[in-house]
């Protein structure tokens, strides 16, 4: 973990990538039909207290139909030894995909393409990494596009390498195409340092895909990164360099400006076994109850607001009720990055579950 490459220094590196890569047929981590779908699980959800006491099972059903499309780009995750991953669909990719994305099957259709990433051991040396790693996800996304999207419409969404490599997605493909733009629910990209212009909500990385400000509303982005102490000088995430510009921090508990209580839910499966990620996990030293059902739920466990002391725009959350405090993982400066997929999880299906509403009454 303490190799991992800096995330400025990634970002730059997936921008300079060339766009002309091989367009071959995609490989799919997650797609509808497909046999072993991490994507796919069963939704029953044991709910506990901030303190831990069992409050109850929920039988959390799927939309039916599912009016949407969720396209996922994973986190810097794979242990391959190699500089850059193959397409190999290695056990703690598919426990990514399960923490990340799977719980969002209950409200879309969730397409994740494999793409031959920056691995966990060598993404410091990477250098001038191949241009497979953008072209993978672009070929992808217009595969999807082409011969599954139908015209519906699709939330965007990734963190970490994924979200560096879909700020770049989305301002090429989504930002600039009106026809696309129009198909685009919302863009969740977290640990991924979406710039925007300093005081506004767009104008950074995306000229007409803005932060988004409440729950129904359509085309937008929300982002953030986790902290629960003061941001380190030196911190991976909420800075940048880039003049006028700021990190944007959107708060899902409270889009449009505030605190509020955040909902974390996690798969009860551990994460891959004896993984890079797993290690990091460990780390956070944040026990969750175990439950016989696949998903815990443990609501109101944490208060949000986004914050720009000391010029770094993160979402810095505070135990409440009894919550325990996580630690950083791998250190201050990372925050709680490991966790931010899962940390407000239920609030971010809320924010999906209503802007599906919105777009299915839109496009009536």
């Amino acid at each position: 973990m303490a190799r991992l490459l800096p995330a400025l220094l990634l970002a730059a590196l997936i921008a300079a990538l060339p766009a002309g890569a091989d367009a071959k047929k995609t490989t799919w981590l997650c797609k509808p039909g497909i046999k072993h779908n991490p994507c796919e699980p069963g939704l029953r959800t044991t709910v506990y207290s901030p303190a831990g006491q069992k409050r109850g099972v929920q039988n959390v059903r799927a939309d039916r139909p599912r009016k949407i499309d969720c396209f996922y780009v994973y986190p810097t995750v794979s242990d391959q030894k190699t500089p850059i991953a193959n397409l190999r669909k290695d056990p703690e990719i598919r426990s990514i995909a399960l923490y990340q994305a799977a719980r969002y099957s209950q409200h879309c259709r969730v397409f994740a393409p494999m793409y031959r990433q920056v691995t966990v051991q060598n993404v410091a040396q990477a250098g001038n990494p191949p241009r497979q790693t953008y072209g993978d996800v672009r070929n992808a996304w217009r595969e999807y596009l082409r011969h599954y999207n139908h015209g519906r419409g699709v939330v965007i969404m990734g963190h970490s390498q994924g979200s560096f490599i879909l700020r770049r997605l989305v301002a090429e493909e989504v930002d600039r195409k009106p026809s696309v733009r129009r198909r685009l629910v919302s863009a969740i990209l977290l640990g991924g340092d979406v710039l925007v212009k300093k005081g506004r909500d767009s104008g950074g990385d995306f000229k007409h895909v803005r932060a988004c400000r409440r729950a129904s509303q359509l085309g937008c982005v929300i982002a953030f990164s986790t902290y629960n102490a003061p941001v380190p000088a030196n911190s991976v995430f909420g800075r940048t360099r880039e003049k006028g510009m700021a990190v944007l921090c959107t708060n899902p508990a409270a889009l449009g400006g505030g605190s509020g209580r955040i909902d974390p839910i996690y798969p009860t499966q551990p994460f891959a076994p004896g993984s890079t990620i797993a290690a990091g996990i460990a780390l956070l030293d944040y026990p969750r109850p175990t439950a016989a059902t696949p998903w815990i739920s443990v609501p109101g466990s944490f208060r949000a607001h986004c914050s720009s002391a000391g010029g770094a725009h993160v979402l810095q959350i505070t135990p409440r009720a009894g919550a325990p405090t996580i630690k950083p993982s791998p250190d201050p400066t990372w925050g709680l990055h490991l966790t931010d997929s899962n940390i407000a999880l239920g609030n971010l299906l809320a924010v999906v579950k209503r802007q599906a509403a919105a777009y299915a009454k839109r496009h009536h």
